[in-house]
């Protein structure tokens, strides 16, 4: 399993990539293995202000679908339109090409509650 170590984490398995006021979010390797193959994911809140632990969209597996949760205040300003014809590039490529939402964020520096890849590789047992 992988846990890129730049990255920012949730309990709720999404991760985070800032980039100045922006975050790129997508769910961790651990979780879409967890989910097995991933066969649609359903967004549609582009343009809509979310407040932290809100649900951004989902993501169907074959046995289940999982809510997503912002894990910052932010504004949805782009989804990852390659995901509509390929969502199973969350499973092949989760921190790179499969991640999910851009989002413009409220403030950049609230990073309360997030975990390093250290804290999320003991919450999650590996």
């Amino acid at each position: 399993m992988d846990f890129p170590s730049e990255l920012k984490y949730t309990e709720d398995h999404e991760w985070i990539r800032i980039e100045g006021d922006t975050a790129f979010i997508g769910i961790t390797d651990h979780a879409q293995q967890e989910l097995g193959d991933i066969v649609y994911v359903d967004i549609n809140t582009v343009g809509d202000a979310l407040k932290k632990g809100e649900v951004f969209g989902s993501v169907e597996a074959v046995k289940t679908v999982s809510d997503l949760f912002i894990p910052l205040d932010g504004t949805v300003v782009e989804v990852n339109d390659e995901l509509d014809g390929e969502p199973e590039l969350v499973n092949s490529d989760p921190y790179g090409k499969g991640w999910m939402v851009k989002v413009t964020l409220s403030n950049p520096g609230d990073m309360d509650g997030l975990l390093s890849a250290e804290d999320y590789q003991k919450f999650i047992g590996a």
